[in-house]
């Protein structure tokens, strides 16, 4: 089984970073990070040169976290995967048998969510494992 982690290098997803890592050490799983790469529209040329903007910083943002689950100590998996975030995160759940799906917030109404289609929001109502929403820490 394995914790699967949304991470975007957001506060949120920061903050879901540490609690994903906790999960995954005290229940012995793997942790795997995922990052959907897929732009907002998919049209054309222009949805080719997003899509590789966003391979780039997904890639980045899953070598950070991978640097921090391995100094923490835990065994971890990282995908970029070609396809919008919650479909990324819904396929590798299944694909890696995981126990639970966590993901970062950062403090928008549940409205707003409903009305955008937030990442979390949307795992809420279509995920077959539990979701855990980790919301960003307060400005200070």
């Amino acid at each position: 089984m394995s914790v699967v982690l949304g991470f975007d290098e957001s506060p949120g997803a920061r903050a879901a970073l540490a609690s994903a890592l906790w999960l995954a050490k005290a229940a012995g799983e793997r942790l795997v990070v995922v990052y959907g790469t897929a732009p907002p529209g998919s049209m054309g040329e222009e949805a080719r040169t997003h899509e590789a903007v966003l391979r780039q910083v997904g890639g980045t943002a899953i070598q950070h976290a991978l640097a921090e689950a391995e100094a923490a100590g835990v065994e971890t998996v990282t995908e970029l995967v070609s396809a919008r975030p919650v479909d990324a995160l819904l396929e590798q759940a299944e694909a890696h048998d995981a126990s639970v799906i966590v993901v970062g917030t950062w403090g928008e109404s549940p409205m707003r969510g409903a009305i955008l289609g937030s990442t979390p929001h949307r795992l809420l109502h279509l995920s077959r494992w539990p979701v855990l929403c980790v919301p960003a820490p307060a400005p200070a």
